[in-house]
């Protein structure tokens, strides 16, 4: 019996030393060290969305053409410890305490390490949450149900529409980009439009650019005879009568270009994810 409440007792001490480890290992990656003369870059896993910084005594910016780094630097030397709040596009909120330390500042940080990561953000429906979305698109991408007929071949190029898919207020397009020549193609642009059905020489081309939300994979060449399927997630629409969606994909420097028509009653049989 008092073997069993010694070694009770040990098993308690033991938990407890590593929870009290653990929160000084959180504390510890949750306090920033900031330098006058040297600059602070946070990694985040997604985009930043919302940055907010207790104090004007702290220089705070994005990354120049990337969207999840952030740069910090004193603006003053020995300034009074304050905080910082970052919200990531994957509706993730973050929390820093920053403080002035000269000599040994903290000049790397991947955000994955702050402790108190899981607090969820709620973006309104207009900003949705990149997460999630990343999400639905992974799932359009391994779904086998594929549609026929949405296809453009020119060039040894084939563009081609073989999955629509939808979930609440997003439509997620899959689409096959193959390139059967032996030479590689250099993406410049693939773009989603709705335009007039019929074009007509003596008037202007009504059309409307839709911009995707997301696309699951970043692409900038298509190599000899391979191929690669994306999905592109867009804001639910409705294609009007005599107008169709057009998807357009463009060589970069050369004229391999392809154009993709889809009508209104393709969408008719889209997916539910």
């Amino acid at each position: 019996m008092k073997n069993s409440k010694l070694w009770l007792s040990i098993g308690i001490s033991i938990v407890a030393i590593s929870v009290s480890a653990q929160q000084d290992l959180n504390s510890e990656v949750n306090n920033i060290n900031l330098s006058y003369s040297k600059t602070t870059s946070i990694v985040f896993p997604y985009a930043i969305k919302s940055v907010d910084k207790g104090s004007a005594e702290i220089l705070v910016q994005k990354a120049k053409g990337v969207e999840n780094i952030l740069f910090l630097k004193a603006g003053r030397q020995n300034f009074a410890q304050t905080n910082l709040t970052v919200v990531t596009a994957d509706g993730k909120l973050y929390g820093f305490i920053l403080n002035f330390d000269q000599l040994c500042p903290t000049l790397h940080l991947k955000a994955e390490l702050v402790s108190n990561f899981n607090t969820e953000a709620l973006f309104s429906s207009e900003n949705e949450n990149q997460k999630q979305i990343r999400h639905y698109a992974e799932l359009a991408l391994s779904k086998i149900k594929k549609v026929s007929g949405l296809r453009s071949n020119k060039f040894s190029v084939d563009l081609r529409v073989n999955g629509i898919f939808i979930h609440h207020d997003m439509m997620y397009f899959r689409v096959r980009l193959a390139n059967n020549s032996r030479i590689n193609y250099d993406l410049d642009q693939l773009r989603f439009f709705i335009r007039d059905q019929n074009k007509s020489k003596r008037t202007a081309v009504q059309e409307l650019e839709i911009v995707p939300v997301f696309c699951s994979s970043e692409l900038s060449t298509i190599k000899d005879h391979s191929e690669i399927t994306l999905v592109f997630a867009i804001p639910k629409f409705t294609i009007a009568e005599r107008k169709l969606l057009s998807v357009e994909l463009t060589e970069k420097n050369a004229g391999r270009h392809l154009e993709l028509n889809i009508k209104n009653t393709d969408l008719m049989n889209l997916e539910i994810l």
